[in-house]
């Protein structure tokens, strides 16, 4: 397994959530597991933190919590994008079941 740098993970963290559909999500886990095996991380967390940092050119709006909530302090904006993509949603969380995409 050829180990990237830190740059390059937020790099392929990026490029990943630049390919989520139109109206499909990913967790942040699932971005994490996604790209485990050509990464060795796998922390939720620190796509958590990548996309903080550097996900306002992707559709940020498209990685929520595996519970379905989204971003912290852009939950209004989220919800609003993601419901004009037709993102099911069940109350103020995604509807993970039907959302949920892989790539």
């Amino acid at each position: 397994m050829a180990t990237v740098t830190p740059q390059e993970y937020v790099e392929e963290v990026l490029r990943l959530v630049e390919s989520i559909p139109e109206g499909r999500v990913m967790s942040y886990g699932a971005v994490a597991d996604a790209l485990a095996d050509r990464s060795g991380r796998n922390s939720a967390r620190q796509v958590g933190t990548i996309m903080a940092r550097h996900g306002g050119g992707v559709p940020w709006h498209r990685v929520v919590t595996s519970a379905g909530r989204m971003p912290p302090g852009h939950e209004q904006e989220a919800r609003q994008r993601l419901l004009g993509e037709g993102v099911p949603l069940k109350g103020d969380h995604v509807d993970m079941a039907r959302a949920s995409w892989m790539p």
